[in-house]
């Protein structure tokens, strides 16, 4: 005869003792199969960090991160690569920031689910998959020929290079342009994740829906944004292909005057220092990366941190 079970409760199936055995191989094959691709993946990063940290330690010091680079052998500081990159962040967050957001707004609350909206998701998502290389190419030829070019000729009315010229401006444009997919994309997850009953009650409540987007959904959906922007900053410091042709200087030991100047950035630094200095020093190398790296960790703990604290004031 079965033994009775409890009310309404299923009979638990039997497994045999080879059953259970063989059960617990497969689980512990599946757990170290899960082990090892985490250590291919995170022990060369480690490695990689190891290496510049032993390496790029020593070069840290007062003198290198205040002076400016010697015009022979690079040797010195880095201090204007350094200033040249922070005015490149700022300035391409302070552009991609609301037009990702306005784009993404307009995405998820206005356009619908036309043929034509899906084909603009579509866009954006290819968008991300361009080439670096390519952007820098769109950057110079729209941003620096065309329309700075068409600034100096009809505007300023002047013969000299003005505005159309590689620039801090072009630069931020061009780079902008680089993180502007992942901004849009994180931002409209951010702003579905929002729950509808939110815009509803406020709709009720005679708001209208610009109002609800402004006063309700955008702060809900703030610590989402923040994620995107730090996606954004983050690649957007370490790339060298867009810059160089855009805005990036090999060697300027003054800081930019204003945003129709070039400017040294440590990306593109680095970079000349690997492949045209003679014999370059693999302390200095590594200085330059550790710097780098450092400054890329400082922007993102500082979003990181921002978003923490919108979430901890979330009420939902």
């Amino acid at each position: 005869m079965t033994p009775a079970t409890g009310s309404g409760a299923a009979p638990r199936p039997f497994l045999g003792g080879g059953s259970r055995s063989r059960a617990h191989r497969v689980q512990a094959a599946a757990f170290g199969v899960l082990g090892l691709g985490t250590m291919l993946i995170v022990g060369p990063v480690l490695w990689f960090f190891g290496y510049v940290i032993v390496h790029g330690a020593s070069q840290i010091n007062w003198t290198f991160l205040t002076q400016p680079p010697n015009a022979i052998d690079a040797s010195g500081g880095i201090f204007p690569a350094i200033i040249g990159t922070l005015y490149l962040m700022v300035g391409t967050v302070l552009i991609a920031m609301p037009l990702g957001i306005a784009g993404a707004i307009y995405l998820t609350e206005y356009a619908g689910h036309s043929p034509i909206v899906r084909l603009i998701r579509l866009a954006i998502v290819n968008l991300a998959g361009v080439p670096s290389i390519v952007h820098g190419l769109f950057g110079l030829g729209f941003f620096v020929l065309f329309v700075g070019g068409s600034i100096d000729a009809f505007i300023l009315h002047s013969n000299r290079p003005v505005w159309g010229q590689p620039c801090i401006l072009w630069g931020c444009c061009t780079l902008a342009v680089v993180i502007l997919p992942i901004i849009i994309t994180s931002t409209e997850e951010a702003l579905l994740a929002v729950p509808a009953s939110f815009r509803e009650a406020s709709l009720g409540l005679g708001a209208t829906k610009w109002h609800t987007i402004r006063s309700v959904v955008l702060p809900a959906a703030l610590p989402g944004v923040l994620t995107g922007a730090i996606l954004g900053v983050g690649r957007a410091a370490g790339e060298t292909a867009p810059v160089m042709i855009t805005c990036a200087a090999s060697f300027m030991p003054t800081l930019p005057r204003g945003l129709n100047d070039q400017a040294m950035l440590l990306p593109y630094h680095l970079y000349f220092v690997v492949t045209q200095v003679p014999n370059p020093s693999l302390g200095l190398q590594s200085g330059i990366a550790l710097v780098l790296i450092g400054l890329v960790v400082s922007i993102n703990a500082s979003g990181i941190y921002m978003r923490m604290r919108a979430r901890r004031a979330r009420k939902w």
